[in-house]
C-alpha cells in the first residue's frame, strides 16, 4: 500500500486573511465574544482608543489571551508569547499581534481586581441565558499548592531557633575581625568585616520582622515567600498552600462563585459563600447543600435563619460505625431539668459551661458509675460517665432531621455530581497544580478566570459554539 508523504517545499496559495484559517465553529471564536460582550467598565479596565502617549495593547485582546490561554492549561506568561507566534487559534484571537511575556505577566498583575470580577459577570450571563437558577446551590472546597515552598514557613519556634544561631555566628565573625586586627595590628592594615557578617544581618532582620508579624497577628506560622497563604495538608501530604472554595448551581453544574482562603478547613465558609452566591444572582436560593466538613453550628445557623433549607449532615451522620451500646445516642435528655439518663436510669447533670468549645458537660457521681454493672463498658473513669451537649445541640438535631428526609437525601446524592465537576476539570485537564500568582489578590483572580473556563466549556457543551456565538452576539 502506497504512503502520503509531505513536502514542506510544497508551494501552495495561503488564504487572504488570518479568519480564513478558523473554522466557524471552532470554541476559539465563542470566547472571542464572551470577552466582548463583557463590560470592561464594570471590571474596573477603562477602554480609551483616543489615550495619548505610547500606545498600548487592546486590554480586550490582552483578556482574551489570559482566558483562552488558560481554558487550554497555557498559563505561563513565556507560554502564551510563544502561543501567540505558533498556534493559529492564538494568531486569530489577537489579530496577530504578539505581545511579550513581561507585558502579559504585567497586565494580569495590574489587573488582579478585575479578573476577580469576571467570573461575576459570566455567572450573570448564564442566568440571562436560562442556563442557571440558583435555586439549590452546592458548597465545596479543594486544597491548591501555593507559589511557595513549605520550607520557607516560620513558626515563633524557628524563628526563635534561628536568631539564636545567627546571633552566635555574628560574635564568632566579630571575634574573628578582632583577632585579625591584633594579628595585623603592627603592619598598618585595617581588616574589614567580611561580606558573611552583612548577609548575617540581613538574615536577622528579616527573621526578626517574620517573628513580629506572627506575635502581631497571633498566627501559628507564616511564609516568608507569601505571607498570605498556609500551610494545608492533603492527600499529597502538606505544603504551603490555599482553600478553594466554589458555589455550583444544581441545573447544569455551572460555578456561580468562587473564592480563596488561608484556611485549612471549611468550618468558616459555608454562610459567606453561599453569601457571595446570592450578591451575584441577585436572589437567595432556597437549598444550599455541603459535606460535612461545613458542619460549623454558627454557620449552620446564619444559613437557617434566612428561611433556606440546609442539607449538611453531620459528622456522626456520615460515620459508617454503628454506635454502640452505651453511645450518647442512648442517653436521654430531659430538656426541663436540663439533665440526661442513662441506659442503666443513673442521672447525669450539667457540671460544667464550656464557652471555648460551645458546649456542656454532664457528670454522673462518680461512686454511682462504679458501682454500676456496666462499669468498664460504659465509662473506666474513676470520675464517672461524661456526656456532651453543644450550646445549639437544638439546631443540630433539627438539621439532622432535616438531612434524613428523602428529599434532602436526593440533593445530597446530587452533590458530588455537580460540585467535584469544576476541580476535576480544573486540576486534571487543565493541570493545574498551584496557583502562579502570590496573595489572596493573585490567587483569587486566577480562580476567577479557571471557573470562568470551566463555565465556557459547559456552555459550549450545552449550546453550542454556533449557538453561543449567536446568544451573545444578540
Amino acid at each position: 500500500m502506497a504512503y502520503r508523504y509531505g513536502d514542506r517545499r510544497q508551494k501552495m496559495l495561503f488564504p487572504q486573511s488570518i479568519d480564513e484559517y478558523i473554522p466557524a465553529d471552532a470554541p476559539v471564536r465563542a470566547y472571542d465574544v464572551f470577552i466582548e460582550s463583557l463590560d470592561f467598565e464594570q471590571l474596573g479596565i477603562p477602554i480609551e482608543p483616543q489615550k495619548v502617549g505610547c500606545p498600548q495593547y487592546d486590554p480586550k485582546v490582552m483578556l482574551k489571551l489570559l482566558v483562552y490561554g488558560y481554558s487550554y492549561g497555557v498559563r505561563s506568561s513565556r507560554k502564551l508569547e510563544r502561543e501567540t507566534h505558533y498556534n493559529l487559534s492564538f494568531i486569530w484571537l489577537t489579530g496577530g499581534i504578539q505581545p511579550d511575556h513581561k507585558t502579559i505577566a504585567e497586565f494580569r498583575r495590574r489587573h488582579k481586581a478585575a479578573l476577580a470580577q469576571v467570573l461575576k459577570q459570566c455567572a450573570r450571563l448564564c442566568v440571562e441565558l436560562g442556563l442557571l437558577e440558583g435555586n439549590t446551590l452546592f458548597v465545596d472546597g479543594s486544597k491548591v499548592r501555593a507559589n511557595a515552598s513549605i520550607g520557607n514557613s516560620w513558626t515563633p519556634e524557628r524563628c526563635v531557633k534561628r536568631l539564636e544561631q545567627i546571633d552566635r555566628r555574628i560574635a564568632e565573625i566579630l571575634l574573628e575581625c578582632e583577632q585579625a586586627d591584633q594579628q595585623e595590628k603592627n603592619d598598618g592594615s585595617m581588616v574589614k568585616m567580611d561580606q558573611e557578617l552583612a548577609d548575617q544581618e540581613a538574615l536577622r532582620a528579616k527573621v526578626l520582622g517574620l517573628l513580629k508579624g506572627l506575635n502581631a497577628e497571633g498566627r501559628a506560622s507564616i511564609n516568608a515567600t507569601d505571607p498570605e497563604c498556609t500551610k494545608i495538608h492533603g492527600r499529597q501530604g502538606s505544603h504551603a498552600g490555599y482553600n478553594v472554595q466554589t458555589v455550583v448551581d444544581e441545573k447544569h453544574g455551572l460555578i456561580v462563585s468562587s473564592d480563596v482562603v488561608a484556611e485549612n478547613n471549611d468550618l468558616h465558609q459555608l454562610a459567606h459563600q453561599v453569601e457571595q452566591a446570592h450578591q451575584t444572582l441577585g436572589h437567595k436560593c432556597r437549598t444550599a447543600c455541603a459535606d460535612s466538613g461545613y458542619s460549623n453550628m454558627d454557620e449552620l445557623e446564619k444559613v437557617d435563619h434566612q428561611d433556606i433549607t440546609v442539607v449538611v449532615p453531620s459528622p456522626r451522620q456520615v460515620c459508617e460505625q454503628a454506635p454502640g451500646p452505651f453511645d450518647k445516642s442512648h442517653f436521654t435528655y430531659d430538656p426541663a431539668a436540663d439533665r440526661y439518663t442513662c441506659p442503666a436510669g443513673k442521672i447525669l447533670i450539667c457540671r460544667r459551661t464550656n464557652r471555648d468549645r460551645n458546649r456542656k458537660e454532664y457528670l454522673a457521681e462518680g461512686g454511682i458509675c462504679r458501682t454500676c454493672e456496666h462499669f468498664g463498658r460504659c465509662t473506666d473513669s474513676r470520675k464517672g460517665r461524661k456526656v456532651t451537649r453543644l450550646l445549639k445541640e437544638d439546631l443540630r438535631e433539627k438539621l439532622e432531621r432535616q438531612y434524613a428526609q428523602p428529599d434532602s437525601q436526593r440533593i445530597y446524592a446530587l452533590r458530588k455530581q455537580k460540585v467535584e465537576l469544576p476541580f476535576g476539570h480544573i486540576k486534571h485537564n487543565l493541570k493545574v497544580g498551584g496557583f502562579l500568582l502570590r496573595g489572596l489578590e493573585g490567587v483569587r483572580a486566577e480562580m476567577s478566570i479557571l471557573s470562568s473556563c470551566f463555565n465556557m466549556a459547559r456552555l459550549i457543551s450545552l449550546v453550542g459554539v454556533s449557538g453561543l456565538m449567536a446568544t451573545l452576539a444578540g
